[in-house]
C-alpha cells in the first residue's frame, strides 16, 4: 500500500477467525469487550500502528489494518484476549490488500453472516471506526474504506430483498421458540440481559408472539426500564434471577458476559425450561444439561435453522454483489489518485512558487499594480494546469508512474508521501 501514499506499512489486512471455522468456545476466547478493545487500541498506539478497526461480535472477531506483517495484528488481539496464536492459526484467515477490501465488502453487506442478510455487523463497523479516529487510529484509506462499506450496505438493504424480513440471531431465536414451543403466547419468558442482541430479541417477542408474560433483567435495572416502558413488560431486579427462572418456561440469555451468567445450582425448578443462549463467550454453564428438564440451545444451533425465507434470499445475492462491485470500484479509483496525490500536491506548490515570484516582480514594476485581479487570475490557472495534469494521470491508457516521474524530473519536485 505505500505505493498509493497511504501509509509507512507494507499492506493493509484482515485477519480473524469467524462462524465458519471457529465454534463457539474458541469465538468466546477470542471476543473482545469494550475494555479488552480499548487495551487493544492502546497497545497497538504504543506499537506505533498507524491505522485498525477492532471489530468483534457473537459471529466474528476481526482486526483491519495496516503492518508490515500480519503477525504484528494476530499478535494484538491474543495479547487481548484468552486465545493463543497456535488456536488462531487453527481456524483463523487472513486477507491481504484487495482481498482484505473485498473481505470487509463482504461482511458489512451480510453476505459472510451467519444468518445471509444480517446487517447487524455494519453498526459495529461504524462504531468500531468512530472508536479508532477518536484515539488517532484511522488513517484517510481506512474512514474511506469503513464509508464506501457503509454506502454498500445501505444499498444493498434498500435495493435488493436479501434482508427481506428479520434476519438476525434475535430474530432465529423467536423463530425456534415458534417451532419448537406449543401455546407460545401464555408460556413464562424470561429475558436476562438487554443490551443490543437483548432489545432485538425482546422486539421480536414482543411483534411476533403477542406474549404478555415477559419479563425482564438486567445487571443495570435502569437499562432494563428503558425497553420495559417501550413495550409495556415487566422488570425485575438481578437478585431476583433464581426466583424468576423458576416462574419461567423460556429463558433466553444475552448478558454479555465475559464468562456464564447462568448453571445448574440457580435452576431449582422441575417443570420444563427451554433456554436459548444468544452470547458469545457462551453465558450459560453448559452444566445445566444435566438437569433432566432443561434444554439449552445456543446461537450456533439457531443460525443452522434455515427456511424459504432464507433461501429466497439466496437468489438476491447476485444483486448485492453487483451493488459491491460497483461501490468498490469508485473506491478503488479514488485510491489509484492517491498514487499521484503527492505530485499534483508538490506541482500545486511550484507553480505557486512561480506565480508568487513573477507577481513579486510586477509589484515592483508597476505602480498601479492591480495584486487582487493578478492573485485571482494567477490562481485560477495554477487550478487549470493541476487539473489537466490530474485527468492525464487518470487515464487508463497512460503509464502513471512514467508520467508521474517525467512530471517530477521537469518540474525538479519533492514529494512527501502519506498524505
Amino acid at each position: 500500500m505505500q505505493k498509493y501514499n497511504i501509509s509507512r506499512s507494507n499492506s493493509f489486512y484482515a485477519i480473524g477467525l469467524s462462524y465458519k471455522k471457529a465454534d463457539a468456545d474458541i469465538r468466546g476466547r477470542f471476543s473482545l469487550d469494550d475494555t479488552s478493545k480499548l487495551a487493544l487500541i492502546n497497545e497497538a498506539k504504543e506499537n506505533d500502528v498507524e491505522s485498525l478497526v477492532v471489530t468483534s461480535t457473537c459471529n466474528r472477531t476481526e482486526i483491519y489494518g495496516f503492518a508490515q506483517h500480519p503477525f504484528q495484528l494476530i499478535q494484538l488481539l491474543c495479547n487481548n484476549t484468552s486465545g493463543t496464536v497456535e488456536e488462531f492459526q487453527k481456524v483463523a484467515y487472513i486477507y491481504k490488500n484487495n482481498d482484505a477490501i473485498a473481505h470487509m465488502f463482504r461482511v458489512g453487506s451480510g453476505l459472510d453472516s451467519q444468518i445471509l442478510g444480517d446487517f447487524e455487523i455494519i453498526s459495529q463497523l461504524k462504531t468500531s471506526a468512530r472508536i479508532s479516529k477518536k484515539h488517532g487510529l484511522l488513517n484517510n484509506f481506512t474512514e474511506r474504506l469503513v464509508n464506501a462499506v457503509i454506502q454498500a450496505s445501505k444499498r444493498i438493504k434498500t435495493e435488493t430483498e436479501i434482508s427481506s424480513g428479520a434476519t438476525s440471531v434475535s430474530f432465529a431465536s423467536v423463530q425456534y421458540i415458534f417451532n419448537t414451543v406449543e401455546d407460545i403466547k401464555n408460556k413464562n419468558i424470561l429475558l436476562f440481559g438487554t443490551g443490543k442482541i437483548g432489545r432485538n430479541t425482546c422486539e421480536n417477542l414482543v411483534k411476533h408472539t403477542k406474549n404478555e408474560h415477559i419479563t425482564l433483567i438486567n445487571r443495570t435495572k435502569d437499562k432494563a426500564e428503558q425497553i420495559a416502558g417501550k413495550f409495556n413488560l415487566v422488570v425485575k431486579d438481578y437478585s431476583n434471577l433464581q426466583e424468576e427462572i423458576s416462574k419461567s418456561d423460556i429463558l433466553i440469555v444475552a448478558t454479555g458476559a465475559q464468562r456464564p451468567t447462568v448453571d445448574k445450582e440457580i435452576i431449582q425448578s422441575k417443570k420444563p425450561l427451554l433456554i436459548l443462549d444468544l452470547s458469545i463467550p457462551k453465558n450459560v454453564n453448559a452444566n445445566v444439561e444435566s438437569l433432566e428438564n432443561v434444554s439449552l440451545v445456543h446461537l450456533d444451533d439457531l443460525s443452522k435453522i434455515t427456511d424459504k425465507t432464507l433461501e429466497d434470499r439466496k437468489k438476491h445475492i447476485p444483486f448485492a454483489e453487483a451493488i459491491i462491485e460497483e461501490v468498490k470500484a469508485e473506491f478503488n479509483d479514488w485510491l489509484e489518485t492517491r498514487k499521484f496525490a503527492p505530485t499534483i500536491k508538490a506541482l500545486k506548490n511550484k507553480l505557486q512558487d512561480f506565480a508568487s515570484s513573477e507577481l513579486e516582480t510586477q509589484r515592483k514594476k508597476n505602480a498601479d499594480f492591480n495584486e487582487a485581479q493578478a492573485e485571482a487570475i494567477s490562481k485560477n490557472i495554477i487550478q487549470k494546469i493541476t487539473n489537466h495534469f490530474a485527468h492525464h494521470l487518470k487515464d487508463d491508457a497512460v503509464s502513471t508512474d512514467e508520467s508521474l516521474e517525467l512530471i517530477k524530473k521537469v518540474f525538479q519536485l519533492e514529494t512527501k508521501t502519506h498524505v
